[in-house]
């Protein structure tokens, strides 16, 4: 890896979704920052020089929710590996969610993780903390001192919050200090014992299923406990069209509500469980077509504020079992900007704003200076090639995990580089 003051990328597509730019252009980075757009800052001199010629540049990817396997695998460097995946799937910052072993419900094990992964020095890392300690829903964590350690946002992951007064005093507490609290929408005794999406194709596999109504349920609960205590929420992960309506609703009363969805689910539906196959075991289930279409339109119309990966690094033993054993979760980090770009390819949404939900949107919700460029702002960029094809295959995955719904799947768009804070991290560098 070459470090380099003065980097040019010449001749790239540049695409920009927060300006809209859209345009073949040099773009200029100075000491880790990006520095202009298609004309040198006065007096550049470039020490390294990108050659982007039939290429797209975009901002570097942020991920809301991707699992790392640290704290708990550090025996297997997991850490090391899936930040090395994150970085071949163009990642330049991703958020980490707090169900580690231990949960990250200390500013010791906070800090040990943001050490390590500033050690490795690929994608940033961002900390989400334990909204109550061991996540195990009864007692709150000290969310400020969490976040004074690095904690960008406060989750219980996919544990169960049954107590519904517990929730209520974390969104005042984080009400109080301007916490932001990020929030898997799920009713733990509707969902519990489920393991499919509860329609017909469960009803003919034979699979528990796991209504819609635990996430609507859940939803509709959040949504009043922030009219009651003005908490910022981000619901994590929703599946369904009707908590699209919801979500819709709810932010046309003007509450601070958004919301992701996991690419999984932009792609699928519960039809692709097929015969038991244990690799599209997720959580939340895959649900209806009509529910993936509605989460498609909640995408265009902008209700759903961004994609994120929902990766999880899931090994054989806990992944090649029968489908209702199956550990749920999938492999996702170098699939998440292929299967994003199809968004577009498929004419659902324009090229911009499909950039824009995995890069500036995620940016925003986060309140970082990234997926964006903008002269002063971090040059996090990823370069790829949106021609190039690829196979999925459990071969090609750098991550621990090799398990997801698309393996094997024949995928367009290949990242060529990837560069954080002006370093190139993923790529071999062009001299010239």
């Amino acid at each position: 890896m070459k470090i380099a003051s003065n980097i040019v990328i010449h001749s790239g597509r540049i695409v920009d979704p927060v300006t809209g730019f859209d345009d073949v252009d040099d773009l200029y980075i100075v000491d880790g920052k990006l520095a202009g757009v298609g004309e040198a800052p006065a007096g550049f001199h470039a020490d390294l020089r990108l050659d982007a010629a039939g290429l797209l540049v975009l901002p570097g990817l942020v991920d809301l929710s991707a699992r790392l396997g640290e704290p708990g695998g550090e025996h297997k460097k997991l850490l090391q590996s899936e930040l090395a995946a994150a970085v071949a799937g163009g990642i330049t910052t991703l958020c980490c969610p707090p169900d580690t072993e231990p949960a990250l419900d200390e500013p010791s094990l906070v800090q040990m993780l943001c050490d390590r992964a500033a050690a490795i020095g690929l994608s940033k890392v961002l900390p989400l903390g334990a909204l109550t300690h061991k996540l195990e829903g009864r007692e709150l964590t000290e969310m400020a001192e969490l976040r004074d350690a690095g904690c960008i946002a406060f989750s219980q992951a996919d544990a169960p919050l049954a107590d519904t007064r517990v929730l209520h005093r974390a969104m005042q507490y984080a009400a109080t200090y301007d916490l932001p609290l990020r929030l898997r929408p799920q009713d733990v005794r509707l969902a519990a014992g489920g393991v499919a999406h509860d329609g017909e194709v469960a009803t003919r596999l034979g699979l528990a299923g796991i209504p819609t109504i635990a996430e609507t349920i859940a939803i509709a609960t959040i949504v009043i406990l922030m009219r009651d205590t003005g908490a910022r929420v981000h619901l994590e992960r929703i599946s369904s069209g009707e908590s699209v309506e919801m979500v819709r609703a709810a932010k046309s009363y003007g509450l601070p509500l958004t919301c992701d969805v996991s690419i999984q689910h932009v792609h699928l539906a519960d039809v692709d469980i097929g015969y038991f196959d244990s690799r599209a075991r997720l959580s939340p289930p895959l649900r209806s077509v009509r529910d993936r279409d509605a989460i498609v339109h909640g995408l265009q119309d902008g209700t759903i504020d961004a994609i994120c990966s929902d990766h999880s690094p899931i090994e054989n033993d806990d992944k090649l079992l029968p489908f209702g054993e199956a550990k749920p979760g999938a492999s996702a980090l170098e699939l998440l900007l292929p299967l994003t770009l199809a968004l577009a390819e498929q004419k659902h949404v324009s090229l911009n704003q499909a950039i824009g939900l995995i890069s500036s949107a995620p940016a925003r919700i986060l309140g970082i200076s990234s997926g964006l460029f903008e002269n002063g702002s971090p040059a996090d960029i990823t370069i790829i090639n949106p021609q190039a094809s690829w196979c999925a295959s459990p071969k090609a995955l750098r991550s621990h995990g090799k398990h997801t719904p698309f393996s094997d799947m024949e995928l367009r768009a290949k990242v060529v580089y990837t560069l954080v804070d002006g370093v190139i991290v993923y790529g071999k560098e062009s001299l010239r």
